[in-house]
């Protein structure tokens, strides 16, 4: 399991270099993709469904971002996009593709609902998050002109 997050860690911090990130941002990131996958493989362990491993963790990566970006005084997306990349469903898109050229309906129709429903898992958790600091927000903002 550590080698997993420190796996995930590394590949984030690479891919913040592809993204051209500041370099001041790369450890933040880093660290989100690792939280990302630290919950993906504790809800994985518990539930066994990838659909609410990649629920929990991208919730778990949109807050961290969300706290990270206040704190950094820099845009929420610079955290969220490079964090969040454990748990793109890539190998399912691939599979769907590999299964449509091979002329396997079945398997191909598996895994697009598969993909589909792990993507829209990813969306849910951070339109959450991002709705509850926006909620949280306001409520600051009225309270601080009142």
């Amino acid at each position: 399991m550590m080698f997993q997050i420190i796996s995930a860690v590394l590949s984030v911090f690479f891919f913040t270099m592809l993204l051209e990130i500041p370099k001041k941002y790369a450890l933040g990131c880093s660290v989100a993709g690792g939280v990302n996958w630290l919950v993906y493989l504790i809800v994985m362990d518990a539930w066994n469904s990838s659909m609410a491993a990649a629920f929990f963790a991208s919730m778990a990566v949109a807050f961290f971002s969300q706290v990270f970006a206040r704190i950094q005084k820099t845009p929420v997306n610079v955290f969220l996009v490079a964090g969040i990349l454990p748990t793109v469903p890539g190998a399912g898109i691939y599979r769907v593709v590999y299964y449509l050229i091979r002329n396997n309906s079945n398997q191909c129709t598996y895994y697009l609902i598969q993909t589909l429903q792990t993507a829209g898992a990813i969306a849910m958790a951070i339109f959450i998050i991002d709705s509850v600091f926006r909620i949280y927000q306001h409520y600051q903002n009225r309270k601080a002109s009142t």
